[in-house]
Order: structure tokens, then C-alpha cells, then sequence
């Protein structure tokens, strides 16, 4: 994860007490993994940065642990740009740190990584052009994929131009695109008119899923240390309510 360029320096972003309150997401339509993945599909996982795939998924992946799903993740960049100017964290040493740090996140999820394939395709942190990645993308997608991204609003350009990518791609191929907000949590509000509301559903997690994601988040230490961590408090906090939102694809829902 690094912090979007256009976010107010210091902002603390929306309470998690704030989203907690919103009858609208009580009120959200609910979706089952079954329906996230149906049998028979693979799922991919394309995350901008080494952590956005527990962030924006953590929950649905922990609670596929049970069963015999295998899947591809794919890792655009290597996160290489979350501390700039940093003396401590230089570009090369997070892209070593934010391997192992995906690795041991994984585990913690409970994914067998003998059944699920990684591929890194090393894009500049900061600088993901979508044209660029669908090009990569063309050659891993295949037609009934249920192909997880970002949101194409979430308001990192990376996040963004990831989202992108996967649309062209899973609508070139026949795959399913499906959206998960991050940053959003951060700068947006309840009944917020720029989140695409009619194509939101909750998926509800046990306090396992919940249990598993917390675990997998805190593996990424190099997000959450220093007095101004890349994730901070509230975002977290957000992120680890015990359920996760997914904007389905228009005219797809189940």
C-alpha cells in the first residue's frame, strides 16, 4: 500500500464508529462466497500493491481456506514506493521486505500456496498504466475467471489504473470483474454519492475470516509502523469490521 497523492496531508479520514452507524450498510444487499465464486471457477486476485489483496479481500479468501479452491494472485508492482524519500525504507529494501511480508500474509490467511499461483509483474509502484497491464493481463485471464481488483475510483492512481486494466481485460475474455473498495474507506461517507451504492453487496465474515485477515494485515509491518504509518489507525479499523463490500460488475448481480 503507499497513500494516495491527492490525500490531505495528516487527514485522519471517516471514523470506523461513523461506518459502524450507517444504516445503509446494514441495509446492503448480502452475497455469499458461493456466489463470489461459483463452483468450478477460478478466483484471481490482482492487487496493485503487496497488501491490497488482504485489505480489500482478506475476509473472502480466509473463508475459502476450508476448501479445495486454487487460484492465481497476481502482485503488479512491489510496493517499492510507500515510504518516499525514506532513508530507512529505500525502494530496493521494501521490495525485498514487502516479499516476505506477502508470504507470511498469505499463511496467516491460510491459503495453500501449492494450489494457488503468484505472479509479480514488477510495474513501478506509482506509476501503473493501464494500457501496460492489460497487456500483461491478457496472457493470465481466462474466460469464466471471477477476477477480483481495486475499485476503479478509489482514489490511488495505481488502484485505479488496476482496475482499469481488469476491466478491459475481463471484457475482452469473458471473465467476471468484481471491485473492492480500499481508500474509499478512508475519504468517503455514508451514503457518499461518488461509491456506486446500487452495485454494492456485503459479504458477512465469521470472526474467524476476521480473526485470519487481522493476522495477515499486521505481517505487513512496514505499513504500520513510524508515528504517520501508511495504514493508519482508522482505516484499519475500518477495514477489520466484520464483513467486506464488493461492487459487482453492472447488470451482474447474482
Amino acid at each position: 500500500m503507499s497513500q494516495p497523492e491527492n490525500l490531505i496531508a495528516g487527514a485522519a479520514g471517516t471514523p470506523a464508529s461513523v461506518w459502524r452507524a450507517a444504516t445503509q450498510l446494514q441495509r446492503l444487499p448480502r452475497i455469499r462466497s458461493e456466489e463470489l465464486l461459483p463452483p468450478g471457477c477460478r478466483l484471481v486476485v490482482v492487487a496493485p500493491h503487496p497488501d491490497d489483496e488482504v485489505l480489500a479481500c482478506g475476509g473472502l479468501l480466509a473463508s475459502l481456506v476450508e476448501g479445495a479452491h486454487e487460484g492465481l494472485l497476481i502482485s503488479v508492482t512491489d510496493g517499492e514506493g510507500s515510504h518516499p524519500g525514506s532513508l530507512r525504507w529505500t525502494p530496493q529494501r521494501l521490495r525485498n521486505t514487502r516479499e516476505v511480508e506477502s508470504l507470511t500474509a498469505l499463511t496467516r490467511l491460510g491459503l495453500d500456496l501449492q494450489r494457488w499461483d503468484w505472479q509479480r509483474l514488477h510495474l513501478p509502484d506509482s506509476g501503473v498504466k493501464t494500457l501496460d497491464l492489460a497487456e500483461r493481463l491478457r496472457a493470465l485471464i481466462r474466460p469464466g475467471d471471477q477476477l477480483i481488483s481495486t475499485w476503479r475510483q478509489d482514489g490511488h492512481c495505481d488502484h485505479e489504473a488496476t482496475a482499469l486494466a481488469c476491466a478491459q481485460v475481463a471484457a475482452g475474455c469473458g471473465a467476471r470483474h468484481i471491485e473492492a473498495p480500499v481508500w474509499a474507506w478512508h475519504w468517503a461517507v455514508p451514503g457518499d454519492l461518488r461509491l456506486p451504492w446500487a452495485r454494492a453487496r456485503r459479504l458477512d465474515l465469521d470472526e474467524a475470516a476476521v480473526q485470519r485477515k487481522r493476522e495477515a494485515i499486521q505481517a505487513h509491518a512496514s505499513q504500520l509502523e513510524g508515528p504517520e504509518p501508511v495504514l493508519g489507525e482508522r482505516l484499519l479499523e475500518t477495514l477489520l469490521q466484520p464483513f467486506e463490500m464488493f461492487f459487482l460488475p453492472a447488470g451482474g448481480a447474482p
